[in-house]
């Protein structure tokens, strides 16, 4: 029952730091993946978007080459063939030392998608079965909307979901028995209205807290959606839908939370903004979690009586102690008085974050990649692009630099 939160997948566009909603690039990869570095409470990295300047036959090993470069949390993805499967995992093998250390101990794995209702096309089977071959973590994600392609009511969608994910399970023990995979749901509802998804609805929540515990009833890990939004700007609405689910999926001990961090628009966009400030929900949800300790320190009944009434606690050495575990301090919010806020430049929430990522982004480059692995990956792969630390693109040529 242990709760991990993270990126989400495969965005279309990104609402950038100045504020414009594009198609995202290579540059965006490569920066959101070194924004989840820096946020503490991103446990791993889901590529979250597709890079529209990289030829569609090279965009799985680029994709997964800038995550490895730009992040030491694990990485996982989406698989456009089988050829990108192959040559992601040479690529991590070749990190790893071998073949069998990434077994050992994986830092990458991959996502394969079923379609409801209760459907699964011939390529995400292959990519199934190869994946399961190598042995290395898969999520066979299956995300019915109730009303369209599963039944409208909750339970039914629910329902019909275990089927689903319960299909993905099989498959992947049949190819490759004891292979690592995930209980894998992305339940959304409709909007009758309108006839959009809406993976921001208190519902969705709801159906991923269910999930959870039908998971938990099969003992198996669970991926989930959570923390995501259908506004289109990090507002009031991207606040309220995020938090609200996120900490229904932490609250019912969801394992592998995804899309919990910078997606709007029903995750077809992602935000450099959305990424900083849900950093911030998921560590609320997370010193929720941690709930209140009671031992005979924290319930300082010997401080009570020493500050005696009509006292105060700001000098006594226990508040020294506690003060900065004890409350979680969120990055984007402003908790000062409101002429301190006015003086500071009136800033929201949404400026705060930007101004955040900045600073991030603006710090080294860590390296995550030794410089031999380096020149072996370019020597292998003489597709690959690579993004510059001032950020500008460049080709890699097979002899390397």
């Amino acid at each position: 029952k242990r709760v991990h939160f993270g990126t989400g997948g495969l965005a279309l566009y990104v609402l950038d730091l100045e504020r414009n909603k594009r198609p995202a690039t290579i540059r965006d990869l490569s920066n959101l993946a070194r924004l989840a570095d820096r946020l503490e409470f991103v446990d791993f990295f889901i590529i979250p978007v597709y890079p529209h300047d990289i030829n569609a036959d090279h965009v799985d090993i680029n994709s997964y080459y800038c995550a490895f470069r730009g992040t030491g949390k694990p990485i996982m993805g989406g698989i456009m063939n089988r050829q990108g499967l192959e040559k992601v995992v040479k690529m991590a093998a070749t990190l790893a030392g071998s073949l069998d250390n990434l077994r050992r101990r994986p830092f990458v794995g991959f996502i394969a998608s079923i379609t409801s209702p209760l459907r699964i096309s011939n390529d995400q089977v292959e990519l199934i079965m190869e994946v399961a071959g190598y042995g290395l973590p898969l999520a066979t994600s299956t995300a019915p909307a109730a009303g369209a392609t599963s039944p409208v009511t909750l339970a039914g969608t629910l329902v019909q979901q275990n089927a689903e994910a319960l299909m993905g399970v099989i498959l992947t023990q049949l190819v490759n028995p004891g292979s690592p995979v995930f209980y894998s749901a992305v339940p959304v509802t409709m909007d009758m209205r309108t006839m959009s998804y809406l993976m921001g609805s208190i519902e969705a929540g709801l159906m991923n807290a269910a999930i959870t515990q039908l998971a938990h009833y099969y003992r198996l890990p669970c991926y989930i959606t959570v923390g995501t939004t259908d506004s289109k700007l990090p507002d009031a609405q991207a606040a309220h839908e995020s938090a609200l689910t996120a900490m229904l999926g932490a609250l019912s001990g969801g394992n592998f939370i995804h899309e919990a961090i910078g997606m709007l628009d029903g995750a077809m966009t992602a935000s450099y903004a959305k990424y900083v400030l849900d950093n911030d929900i998921v560590g609320s949800c997370l010193r929720t979690l941690r709930g209140i300790e009671i031992n005979p320190d924290t319930l300082a009944v010997d401080v009570i009586k020493e500050v005696g009434p009509g006292g105060n606690y700001m000098m006594v050495q226990h508040t020294v102690d506690y003060m900065r575990t004890e409350s979680f301090s969120p990055r984007t919010s402003d908790r000062q008085p409101y002429q301190r806020w006015l003086d500071a430049g009136s800033k929201d929430s949404w400026s705060r974050a930007e101004e955040i990522a900045v600073q991030l982004l603006e710090e080294p480059a860590r390296p995550f990649i030794s410089y031999e692995q380096e020149c072996e990956i370019k020597r292998l792969f003489p597709e690959l692009v690579t993004v510059d630390e001032d950020n500008h693109n460049r080709e890699v040529s097979a002899e390397g630099e």
